[in-house]
């Protein structure tokens, strides 16, 4: 999980606070105090999302409706293409013990039906009894924004969360747990969409073959007879990579698994700059801390082989990307404070893992069209760049380079900050369950 430099001044609150995982800006509620969280990270101001003077938008970031005609999903939800029948997975070391209070309190203020079911299973052991550290107000931000932003896309999904006991650290902590998991869910097929919001620099694993052999739920997700979808985040230190106990930089681009891995979909980000009903001002940009590059571990994949000019030999990511900006960061309720005898306020959330949750609600969207889990879906999303079809939306303008770190810039075509681009969901959608699975 990721400690980013971003920050985005709380509304009401004027508190700059990192979470794991995610940029969040947290508008505190009262009596909490302001208190930066995060383990060395910088966090630096971000213009405000032009909606964020809209009254009705309590936190000051994107509201659901506002996403919801951004990516085109309005022609969906009214064919009834919700993700009913659908469960999405989210997978959080930790999770919050106040999700139920504040999923309820995010629907009330949207007028968003709940989803049909919100379950919590801790499958590789029980969670820790709460107790108010850093780690576990990032964890419980982070959870409290998975859920919220999955839910935003596919409104008629159930959401199972899958909590872990251990903190994901960098590449040596947290990973079996996570696997453990995730092999769980699989194995007994109760969703067919996996969202991961965590990663680790691919340098910080002891060994390429460590890492290797953590991959054991990936490539169980993509056998014929289970064919789920994984997705994970890029990261939000844009062409960099943390070290391991992520309190500096490499010199050099890096990227994060399990992003890397090339069985899993990688999310990046983007930065929207919308009208208060949601229509873009101006074509997307690529989000200049989203994670981008080449694998240090993975090869090419064969479905990346018409990228091959700008990949090289290596699996480069991200494969597409969503909103992840904190100038375009979208409104989340609950604390960071996890547990449900502390109050509960508005936040601004944004990062990466914003971005991988709301894909999450758009393949459940696919997989309900589809009738079917989709499994692996990226080489079908390739196809579909190179067929020009009209769901994916290239992205030209901006770079991830950050700090000393150079990085890559958008370009026509697939690049290594933004991917193949982000997506209009009304055509995507039914393209995606046509050519996947």
């Amino acid at each position: 999980m990721r400690i980013s430099r971003q920050g985005a001044i709380a509304a009401g609150a004027g508190i700059c606070a990192i979470a794991l995982g995610l940029a969040i800006a947290l508008a505190w509620p009262a009596g909490h105090g302001g208190k930066a969280i995060g383990h060395g990270a910088t966090p630096r101001t971000r213009r405000p999302a032009r909606a964020a003077t809209a009254p009705a938008l309590p936190g000051g970031g994107l509201s659901p409706a506002q996403l919801r005609t951004a990516y085109d999903l309005g022609p969906l939800l009214r064919d009834g293409i919700d993700g009913k029948g659908q469960t999405i997975v989210i997978v959080d070391p930790f999770g919050t013990p106040a999700i139920y209070r504040d999923l309820a309190g995010f629907d009330k203020q949207f007028g968003l039906p709940a989803p049909p079911s919100l379950r919590v299973i801790q499958p590789a052991g029980p969670v820790p009894r709460y107790r108010r550290t850093v780690s576990r107000a990032a964890s419980a931000g982070e959870t409290i924004l998975d859920v919220e932003a999955a839910h935003v896309m596919a409104p008629g999904a159930s959401i199972l969360l899958a909590e872990t006991p251990a903190a994901e650290n960098e590449g040596r902590t947290g990973f079996p747990q996570i696997v453990t998991a995730e092999e769980y869910v699989i194995r007994h097929h109760l969703g067919g969409v996996i969202s991961q919001s965590f990663g680790a620099t691919e340098q910080t694993f002891r060994s390429a073959s460590a890492l290797r052999q953590l991959r054991g739920a990936y490539l169980l997700a993509a056998r014929p007879g289970y064919r789920v979808t994984v997705l994970a985040a890029t990261g939000d230190v844009g062409a960099a990579g943390m070290t391991y106990r992520m309190n500096g930089y490499f010199r050099t681009p890096a990227v994060d698994w399990p992003a890397s891995d090339p069985l899993v979909t990688a999310v990046g980000g983007t930065q929207l700059d919308l009208t208060r009903a949601g229509a873009r001002l101006r074509p997307d940009a690529a989000w200049d801390d989203g994670g981008g590059g080449r694998s240090a571990v993975f090869a090419r994949p064969a479905y990346q082989d018409g990228a091959a000019g700008i990949v090289g030999a290596g699996r480069g990511i991200p494969d597409v990307s969503m909103d992840a900006s904190c100038a375009s960061g979208m409104d989340i309720y609950g604390n960071n404070g996890g547990s449900a005898a502390d109050p509960a306020g508005w936040s601004v959330a944004c990062g990466t893992s914003l971005a991988t949750p709301l894909f999450a609600g758009i393949v459940a969207l696919a997989d309900q069209e589809a009738g079917h889990p989709l499994g692996l879906i990226n080489p079908a999303l390739y196809r579909m760049a190179a067929a020009h079809d009209r769901g994916i939306v290239d992205i030209t303008r901006g770079d991830n380079t950050f700090e000393a770190v150079h990085g890559f810039r958008a370009r026509p075509g697939y690049d290594l900050v933004s991917g193949l681009g982000t997506i209009n969901a009304a055509y995507f959608v039914p393209e995606l369950a046509k050519l996947a699975g």
